[in-house]
């Protein structure tokens, strides 16, 4: 069985669930995109090809075995993105939580059933229906959640809104021991620009008591300065317009002071080293074209 165990974005990562893009299927029509930042690229004729997202996730998964890390692959769906494991479960403390995503992706959950029977049923959570949640917004942070949402009353307008209010309840209900706090994420149907698709679009806390940030994500100015006081000011990497749409704040960390970058980010990277990160830089730019980068790929198991 697996002993799940997740308290934290940066504690030695053990054992990870890396999403594939094996038979990730057709290039999509305009209505049927997730995000802006796909419509963009499908309407530009620059959607990404499943051969060149193959070799960049083979280069994560390469990276991961170098750490010693235990990769766990989905099974491959025929024509299924299954890129992005991240959205439709994560772990905190002992517990898998299934996400209720997009109807339309709910089979990307059967393509993970070889890792839920490793895991014991009284530890797998399946919240009910007006709960709505994906992974890319819950962060666990020691004695913190951190829960990106969007609670405006227009929620259902805006195929980019993942989080409700309901997820913060259930969250609060199944982990009362914890402090549950929720930011309100800018959402657009259409501007990849102006849309925090989920929390770590514009956050990530990093080992040494640092964070990536960036301001515009957050609806709320008060909540973004709530991060800015609790890691500190010169702890901050603050990343513009252009830097979130290339996704600057999607790095993955395996430990403390591992962190497996896009190549191309070179005045974060360059920032990180200068702090003492030890930097993994590796090609991820034809997955970013979906609006997700490396922490959306992941599924994180077991940390110790």
């Amino acid at each position: 069985m697996l002993r799940l165990n997740i308290n934290d974005e940066i504690s030695r990562l053990r054992t990870v669930v890396l999403g594939t893009a094996k038979s990730s299927g057709p290039v999509p029509r305009p209505e049927e995109a997730y995000d802006p930042k796909s419509l963009e690229h499908i309407l530009a004729g620059t959607y990404p090809k499943e051969a060149d997202m193959i070799v960049e996730m083979d280069a994560f998964a390469k990276v991961f075995q170098k750490h010693g890390v235990d990769v766990i692959r989905p099974e491959v769906l025929q024509d299924c993105n299954q890129i992005f494991s991240r959205d439709i479960a994560f772990v905190i403390e002992n517990k898998l939580v299934i996400a209720n995503i997009l109807p339309e992706r709910e089979k990307e959950v059967e393509a993970i059933l070889h890792v839920l029977d490793k895991i014991d049923e009284d530890h797998i959570l399946r919240p009910p229906e007006p709960v709505h949640v994906e992974g890319g917004d819950v962060m666990p942070w020691n004695d913190y959640i951190f829960v990106g949402t969007y609670t405006g009353a227009d929620y259902k307008s805006y195929i980019t809104a993942r989080t409700n209010k309901e997820a913060v309840a259930y969250l609060r209900e199944q982990f009362p021991h914890k402090k549950v706090k929720s930011f309100e994420l800018r959402k657009s149907n259409t501007n990849a620009k102006e849309n925090a698709l989920h929390l770590d679009c514009c956050f990530q806390p990093l080992g040494k008591g640092k964070a990536i940030l960036h301001k515009n994500g957050f609806l709320v100015e008060e909540e973004y300065q709530w991060l800015v006081n609790f890691f500190g000011a010169d702890h901050i990497f603050e990343i513009n317009a252009d830097e979130m749409y290339q996704m600057y704040s999607n790095v993955f960390s395996i430990s403390p002071d591992i962190v497996v970058s896009e190549r191309s980010f070179t005045r974060l990277n360059t920032w990180l080293r200068q702090q003492g990160f030890n930097v993994e830089e590796i090609p991820y730019a034809e997955i970013a074209k979906q609006e997700g980068l490396l922490r959306c790929s992941t599924l994180p198991l077991v940390r110790d």
